[in-house]
């Protein structure tokens, strides 16, 4: 039996302030597509600073759907490093996790699937709590809003554009 075809998920997460906030992209598709060859291509070629990894529940339990988490922001130093590899990363499964247990992610084809995770870590970030918790929570809400192709075009021509870094005055 054919498992009918599933169509490629894009979200978007920001949650937080400050250096601690989360910003995550993510892309979610099905094995055997594009979403595939992007997963790995991207663990087959790192980068200096950029070295792309399976997100994990706990050392040797990966998560599903298989997961390849890509570093936005350049390692800057050891601090960073642990913040992106642990606090991020550890938020980014348990919002796998939470994303599956409120169904955002159909739990019958999680087998099928593969996710690919954008994920930026200031660098000045300091908190680790506060990094996995913002980046627990924006992983729920980029996968809501894949799932549901938000934003709607309506949303988007009412708004003032803006982001953490420039408000037009």
């Amino acid at each position: 039996m054919t498992p009918t075809a599933f169509v490629t998920q894009i979200g978007e997460g920001f949650v937080g302030d400050g250096p601690d906030a989360a910003h995550v992209n993510t892309v979610l598709g099905a094995f055997g597509g594009p979403v595939e060859t992007a997963w790995a291509t991207a663990l087959a070629h790192p980068s200096p600073g950029h070295t792309p990894f399976m997100v994990i529940a706990q050392p040797g339990l990966a998560v599903k759907p298989l997961t390849l988490f890509v570093n936005k922001a350049t390692i800057a130093d050891d601090r960073h490093g642990e913040l992106t590899w642990g606090a991020a990363q550890a938020g980014v499964a348990a919002g796998i996790l939470d994303a599956l247990d409120a169904r955002v992610i159909d739990r019958s084809r999680v087998d099928d699937l593969l996710l690919i995770v954008a994920v930026w870590v200031n660098p000045a970030a300091a908190d680790p709590d506060a990094v996995f918790a913002n980046n627990r929570a924006a992983m729920v809400d980029a996968l809501r809003a894949g799932s549901r192709r938000e934003p709607r075009l309506s949303q988007l021509m009412r708004v003032d554009v803006w982001n953490p870094f420039y408000r037009a005055p």
